[in-house]
């Protein structure tokens, strides 16, 4: 077995398939940011109110621009995607100690949300073949302390939620959609994010519209979105008439400006010709990738669409004869930047939830009273999830990559599974 090293060309004596940086969602030509958000930004500059409470309206108008592209009543933009998390699980008001269960592939954030309000993480396994959490799985991880599912759609590929929904009714939980990589993203005709009692969007730097940091959460239950915007306003009334300025409970300020929402605004109405055209080369890429021997693609449900926030597949152990790991240190040689399974660890092993470093050395929410006992993470009790972690192949996709990128990835992919052919 050859050595490979990151940087070098894969195969000896060879030449990498490209040399010119790869579209990514940092640089401008990955992106669709332009003289729209410019303009916008310019016009709160000018009118010297940058509070999203006077002045332009930008972030109004980019909730109600939100809201209509889901067909939902209400729309709350906040500071990122971890905020539109937090403010959603703040808005169900549980009680400290009770449980929410989630997938432990996703960014911290989705734990941020869970952890700041006094609640404690549950996970459930991932299927490997979707990375998504699925019912079955859910339903193990039912207590009596269980109130709410987080369902993470990964990658902008949809999870299985008829099943879930069904087994949240059952058991009389609520489901907050985590959709910070799925903007657009549709299940059986329905869009993700509407499904559930509450949407949480992120508009991160990588994901599919962007304000550098920024997010947004969508509902049709009127009182969760009265309680969540509240909450993120530091629970002031400010729309009550008569009303003094005294805060009605403990809330936060997650308040966006009118300049990230003016950048917002201009990239919502752009949103849908961006999910296009990253569909369209997925797809294409997806086809030409189904015809190499060797690679297995992640798994995308029937009838449903994903926005493609990451492209992904998984090198065929039987057929390859390098390990995942060292396929994507020759691919990223190739000039294709793919890294070995989205997060170095389940999200559970992170020192925040391993060793419960979280408020001083209280062990918050675990020590409390009102907590279940001896809840216990063990990677071995997630097969689905460490397969996924340790042989999933990931790299960045973006609206500027096009079907001549592609066929780089494609013709890099092809040259390694031939190499490397067991």
């Amino acid at each position: 077995m050859k050595k490979i090293n990151s940087g070098l060309p894969a195969i000896e004596g060879g030449k990498p398939v490209r040399k010119k940086v790869f579209p990514n969602v940092g640089i401008s030509q990955g992106r669709s940011l332009g003289k729209e958000e410019m303009i916008l930004a310019s016009h709160v500059i000018e009118s010297g109110n940058l509070f999203r409470l006077g002045g332009l309206r930008m972030v109004e108008q980019f909730e109600k621009d939100y809201a209509k592209l889901y067909r939902v009543p209400f729309a709350h933009a906040v500071t990122s995607g971890t905020a539109s998390l937090h403010t959603a699980v703040a808005a169900l008001d549980l009680e400290p100690g009770d449980e929410i269960i989630t997938s432990p592939i996703t960014d911290m954030g989705t734990a941020i949300a869970i952890l700041t309000q006094q609640c404690i993480p549950v996970f459930a396994d991932v299927d490997p073949k979707t990375c998504n959490i699925t019912a079955k799985n859910i339903e193990k991880q039912i207590t009596k302390k269980t109130r709410a599912i987080i369902v993470v759609h990964l990658f902008g590929s949809p999870a299985d939620m008829d099943p879930i929904l069904k087994l949240a009714r059952r058991h009389n939980l609520r489901v907050i959609e985590d959709a910070a990589q799925a903007h657009l993203a549709k299940y059986k005709g329905r869009l993700v994010g509407t499904m559930g009692d509450i949407g949480c969007f992120s508009l991160q730097q990588s994901k599919q519209i962007t304000t550098g940091d920024g997010g947004i959460l969508i509902t049709s239950n009127k009182d969760l979105y009265a309680r969540a915007v509240l909450f993120s306003d530091k629970a002031w009334p400010r729309t009550q008439m008569g009303q003094t300025r005294g805060h009605l409970f403990l809330g936060v300020n997650y308040r966006m400006n009118e300049i990230t929402g003016a950048v917002a605004l201009a990239q919502a109405r752009k949103l849908k010709g961006i999910v296009r055209k990253r569909r369209k080369v997925a797809h294409f890429l997806s086809r030409k990738l189904q015809n190499v021997d060797g690679i297995i693609l992640t798994k995308i449900l029937p009838d449903c669409r994903s926005s493609w926030w990451m492209f992904s597949f998984y090198p065929d152990k039987k057929k390859i004869r390098i390990s995942p790991a060292e396929f994507a240190k020759a691919l990223a040689a190739e000039g294709i930047p793919a890294g070995c399974g989205y997060i170095p660890m389940p999200l559970f092993e992170y020192p925040v939830i391993r060793d419960r470093k979280t408020f001083g050395s209280s062990h918050l929410p675990w020590s409390l009273p009102a907590a279940r006992k001896n809840i216990v993470y063990d990677r071995n009790h997630y097969p689905g999830t460490m397969k996924a972690l340790t042989e999933l192949i990931v790299f960045s996709w973006c609206e500027g990559v096009s079907e001549k990128d592609a066929l780089d990835v494609y013709n890099a992919i092809k040259k390694l599974v031939q190499y490397y052919s067991r």
